[in-house]
């Protein structure tokens, strides 16, 4: 029976009707009940012809949006990592931004690791950018040697599980011309520069502070949480491309707020997925309720090329088809001149052109065209076939 509905129903929701009656032990006739019903169903949620869809989709948004606007700038800071929420997210999110306010990740890691806390404690240290300054707990210049004495930090060595052999080989690294040595029986290190120069000596002092000693760049903060049964990595700064060649990392759950990094490692269909999960996101953290088709039609738009385009005068709105429905958006002058120089032709196919020239809408009842046939003209077409026969 299924096999007659294929064609009628889509998969996903035959699936979802085998899995709910499995054990419920149908008989024939009440299994074509519920397909017949669940097919009336489908056939009614159908947008009809002629829908304006775009106009209801932004409908959908732009209300929902005013409600947002007394939450403007919120922050919402677990420990310290902070996430834009709220408006500013959505104007970021659909103007395509490609540089995040406060990018961040979530970082899952594989099952056999996900549930130990040591293993998710270790994991967390190497994703995390360390620079010299953490662990160092004090520079000083020494004047009369024209050096830079900097005092290790053995807590932080030890909770980052640093050695300092890794540090002085990433100063070495960092910092070229300067003689590195490890005195005190490590537990300090002195820079001298080359030059005889105290101000030489300042400058090093403030350049050593920002050498890169180990993690990933970008990670600026990370914070393991227990989400469900399983310990995930919260991050604050992204770099999605290095966290997933760490081996305990589970790639396909692994996640970035920023919606291009998704693009590069993952393609355009992750990116989709990611746009409408960060949106929603942000619409049920303010405690609004949007459906979700409206949210992957605007996602579907700004994807539907192969790359990120958002929703701006040099994005899709650039792209139109309808000179006029461009010049409407912004900068109206720009656009018109440069349809005359080239002679572009508008075929006056949407919405907004044929408002501007004060037509009728080619939506609703304004898209069928309707042809009526007179009552004289019936009785001659009824009198011309008697008389044929």
């Amino acid at each position: 029976m299924i096999e007659n509905y294929k064609e009628k129903i889509p998969a996903p929701l035959l699936d979802k009707y085998l899995k709910l009656t499995k054990d419920m032990k149908l008989t024939k006739d009440q299994e074509k009940k519920i397909l017949d019903k669940l097919e009336k169903e489908y056939n009614n949620a159908k947008i009809a012809p002629g829908e304006s869809i775009g106009v209801i989709t932004a409908e959908s948004f732009g209300e929902p949006g005013t409600q947002m606007t007394l939450n403007v700038f919120h922050f919402a800071g677990v420990a310290e990592v902070q996430v834009t929420l709220g408006l500013p997210r959505l104007i970021e999110l659909f103007d395509a931004r490609k540089t995040v306010s406060t990018p961040a990740m979530e970082v899952f890691l594989d099952k056999k690791y996900s549930d130990n806390q040591a293993t998710v404690k270790k994991v967390a240290a190497l994703i995390k950018e360390t620079k010299f300054r953490e662990v160092v707990s004090s520079f000083s210049i020494n004047v009369l040697n024209l050096q830079v004495e900097c005092e290790l930090n053995k807590k932080n060595i030890r909770d980052l599980k640093i050695k300092e052999d890794e540090i002085v080989e990433a100063l070495n690294k960092g910092l070229k011309g300067v003689n590195v040595k490890l005195v005190n029986k490590g537990d300090s290190i002195v820079l001298k520069p080359n030059s005889e120069e105290l101000k030489d000596v300042y400058k090093l002092k403030e350049k050593a502070k920002d050498v890169f000693v180990r993690g990933i760049p970008g990670v600026t903060q990370v914070l393991p949480v227990m989400q469900g049964n399983e310990f995930v990595i919260l991050t604050a700064g992204s770099n999605l491309k290095e966290v997933i060649k760490i081996p305990e990392v589970d790639e396909t759950r692994t996640k970035s707020n920023n919606m291009f990094e998704m693009h590069d490692v993952f393609g355009i269909e992750v990116a989709r997925n990611n746009i409408i999960e960060e949106a929603q996101k942000v619409i049920q953290n303010q405690g609004l309720d949007v459906d979700i088709r409206h949210i992957m039609f605007i996602a579907d738009i700004m994807c539907a090329t192969g790359e990120i385009k958002g929703i701006t005068r040099s994005g899709i709105t650039g792209e139109k088809e309808s000179v006029l429905a461009r010049a409407s958006f912004e900068t109206p002058i720009k656009h018109i001149i440069d349809a005359s120089l080239v002679g572009e032709i508008d075929t006056l196919n949407s919405v907004i052109e044929n408002v501007i020239l004060n037509q009728p809408v080619p939506l609703g009842t304004g898209l069928p065209g309707l042809v009526v046939k007179m009552a004289g003209e019936v009785e001659n077409e009824k009198s011309t076939r008697s008389n044929k026969k």
